[in-house]
């Protein structure tokens, strides 16, 4: 997987199009960049300034909440209540 690939990916987990879209354009022409050379040195400058950029959007990518207390009890007692009809179906 090239690092085009990858900057893909976490540009796409971190909504950076939404959030900042010339900084992820910025990181992907960067990590095109990598891809494109052989040359260590120029590697090396690019990747610098990739890490620089992608420290940032994911500062500023947007808090993911996954849900509360509340949601973790409702869905455990969904689970048992699903438990207890298949029981009771089998029974």
């Amino acid at each position: 997987m090239s690092v085009a690939d990858k900057i893909t990916a976490e540009l796409e987990d971190l909504h950076a199009d939404e959030t900042s879209p010339g900084m992820a354009a910025v990181a992907l022409a960067l990590a095109k960049a990598i891809d494109g050379t052989d040359v260590p040195t120029a590697q090396a400058a690019v990747a610098d300034k990739l890490r620089s950029i992608m420290a940032d959007l994911r500062r500023l990518a947007p808090v993911q909440v996954k849900g509360d207390a509340v949601d973790d009890i409702a869905e455990q007692r969904a689970k048992r209540r699903a438990a207890a009809r298949e029981q009771a179906a089998s029974e």
